[in-house]
């Protein structure tokens, strides 16, 4: 365990319940809006879950329901005790947190959003668990107020990450507002295609990326020339409220066409947007 971890854990039994109000201002509703958000909490230290339980268990609206200790027994915890978010630790003996997130997120009858905690800031495990479908990636030396408001944005629904590791997914899945789907020729704007002349099919010059297959020409076929220019600002890492900002609408506007992207795409969150937008060659990485 880490100084600075051991630090973020003394410092949270101090604070307790105090820190209740301040990262549960403005909390979304979801997963847990009926009822308390129910957390699984899944690593291979005692301590360290015991200090998570602490800073989660005295914040009103969520409940710790169960701990694991391996990636194993996570699987099993999540099917048995459907707990709404599932905080994960990465390195764990036998199955790893990864993989048992990928098992998790696979598994259609467990509707849980997974937070990767970890105290390892390293950009194989953070793409690697973005790709398993993990909704947020935060390290364990983050405040506790950083954890609760973590864990209240990953169930309603959001998709959340450190400022310093957005800035990483979105330089390596492209700063792509100005490069989704527009034509040769460059635009006048620095926002890309002006709304609504985005076309149907990626950019020239992207075989190396394989190109989009028939399931995703056909996903991206099913957006609106609205819903693409949102999708673009999107997968640039604008949230809705700048996204509404960019496009003179209001941010009620940006949630629904942002949740018919989604459903359309197949995708849970605004990462895994991103993702889908690199891999299927509508976005283009600067690297």
């Amino acid at each position: 365990m880490t100084d600075s971890t051991q630090g973020g854990l003394n410092a949270a039994a101090e604070a307790g319940a105090n820190t209740g109000s301040a990262a549960g201002a403005g909390a979304g509703a979801g997963a847990g809006a009926s009822g308390p958000i129910r957390v699984l909490l899944v690593d291979d230290q005692e301590l360290l879950r015991a200090g998570f339980r602490i800073i989660l268990g005295a914040q009103p609206g969520i409940e710790v329901v169960g701990e694991a200790g391996s990636g194993a027994e996570a699987i099993v915890a999540a099917a048995s005790l459907a707990p709404d978010v599932i905080c994960m630790d990465v390195q764990m003996p036998g199955m790893n947190g990864l993989d048992a997130t990928r098992a998790i997120t696979g598994d259609p009858s467990i509707g849980a959003a997974v937070l990767i905690l970890t105290t390892f800031d390293r950009d194989d495990y953070l793409f690697d668990a973005l790709a398993a479908g993990a909704s947020g990636f935060l390290l364990k030396n983050s405040s506790p107020e950083q954890l609760i408001e973590a864990v209240r944005v990953v169930a309603s629904g959001e998709a959340l990450l450190s400022p310093t590791v957005t800035k990483r997914v979105i330089a390596r899945f492209g700063g792509v507002a100005g490069r989704m789907s527009q034509p040769s020729s460059p635009p006048a704007s620095g926002l890309g295609a002006a709304p609504g002349t985005l076309p149907d099919h990626p950019r020239d010059g992207r075989a190396a990326l394989g190109g989009p297959n028939d399931d995703e020409r056909a996903a991206y076929a099913l957006l609106t020339e609205r819903e693409r220019d949102v999708f673009a600002l999107l997968a640039d890492g604008l949230s809705n409220q700048e996204i509404a900002s960019t496009l003179y609408v209001g941010e009620a506007t940006v949630k629904t066409h942002v949740s018919s992207i989604f459903a359309k795409l197949g995708v849970r969150d605004r990462i895994q947007a991103i993702v889908w937008a690199f891999r299927s060659g509508y976005a283009v990485s600067d690297a």
